[in-house]
């Protein structure tokens, strides 16, 4: 595994860059600022290797530019209305860092602490363990918790993300991995031509003013986000529905297909220009399609390359967004004694 100093010093610890490389020459760059997918190596149909995930050249950029490029996303991933939650009978007041909402753990989130990181081998494939102690009362969060994520380059162009997390009093959590892909390769234009494919019979519609969910778990039979057939982005993404103008495109939560803790597939992307295909499997029961309808060329990244709007995608696995305020939704809450556990992996072929 090769290391590299990421150019800067935060808080005292410095920011490194690890890159797993596997025996096909596939590389995955992660940096321990934020747990960040820096980079994704991976050839296309005619065994060209292009970078397919967006980011930047330097640490300064994740510090100054977006910072959920490829982050590790928590405590809580994904939105909490009013920015509290309530929890055995205490309310809790979080950061509201979008408007009323709170958003990905805070300002202060994962993706802005720096990761202890130890390079590992597990059946002679390339990994990187990232560990970080989330104090009792950070981002106003309870207990004190322990998260370790592992990364995992498999000799079948597979990333593995195992997410583990144990706490010493109640709380909640909802951790995932926000890479923006464009599998024709970062900075390569609009993504509404990539065909996606996901597993899901129902989405969770979300409110207009604040973007978190109504509580319904809605069928996508006969509207935009019906995604059971393999489809271009694009087909749909400029009707009047209301969902789809709530979310400037989609932005949305999926219910996946799936038995509670079974890992199976979730979403599939295709690019037809440079046959690149990405297969994501999960053991969580939703996953967060967004297609990066905030971008608005301000970011400029790898190679100089400006980020437009709809020039990525996301695929969160997660749990459902604002789960504390929804009884119904798979629940989020994690007690002492208890192990949270998450696997996602980013399959990737021709």
């Amino acid at each position: 595994m090769k290391k590299e100093n990421f150019q800067t010093i935060l808080n005292g610890k410095q920011t490194d860059l690890f890159t797993l490389t596997n025996h096909n020459g596939m590389q995955v760059s992660i940096t321990n600022f934020g747990g960040k997918i820096v980079s994704i190596w991976v050839p296309d149909k005619n065994g060209r290797f292009d970078d397919v995930v967006l980011g930047y050249d330097n640490i300064e950029g994740y510090l100054h530019g977006n910072p959920f490029f490829g982050a590790i996303v928590g405590r809580f991933a994904n939105r909490i209305a009013d920015g509290e939650f309530l929890l055995d009978g205490k309310t809790y007041f979080l950061d509201k860092n979008l408007g009323n909402v709170h958003l990905h753990g805070g300002n202060n989130g994962f993706h802005n602490v720096v990761w202890d990181a130890e390079p590992a081998t597990f059946n002679s494939e390339q990994a990187l363990i990232l560990r970080y102690f989330s104090p009792n009362g950070e981002e106003n969060y309870p207990g004190n918790l322990k998260v370790t994520i592992i990364y995992q380059l498999s000799n079948e162009n597979e990333l593995k993300i195992k997410y583990l997390a144990e706490t010493d009093a109640p709380t909640i959590i909802n951790l995932t991995s926000h890479s923006f892909f464009n599998l024709a390769g970062a900075g390569s234009g609009t993504i509404l031509d990539h065909k996606v494919f996901i597993n899901a019979e129902l989405f969770t519609p979300m409110k207009t003013d604040n973007h978190v969910p109504t509580g319904e778990l809605r069928k996508v039979e006969n509207t935009p986000f019906d995604f059971r057939q393999m489809k271009p982005i694009g087909k749909d993404i400029d009707t009047h529905d209301k969902q789809i103008k709530t979310g400037n495109g989609y932005d949305h939560n999926f219910v996946l297909n799936k038995n509670r803790g079974d890992m199976s597939l979730a979403a599939i992307a295709f690019d037809p220009y440079s046959g690149r295909m990405l297969e994501v499997s999960t053991d969580q029961p939703g996953m967060q399609f967004y297609t990066g309808n905030f971008l608005d060329g301000n970011d400029v990244g790898k190679g100089g390359k400006t980020y437009e709007k709809q020039n990525a995608f996301c695929f969160e696995t997660q749990h459902f967004p604002d789960s504390p305020h929804h009884s119904h939704f798979p629940s989020t809450v994690l007690r002492p004694g208890e192990h949270f556990s998450h696997n996602s992996i980013f399959k990737f072929y021709i």
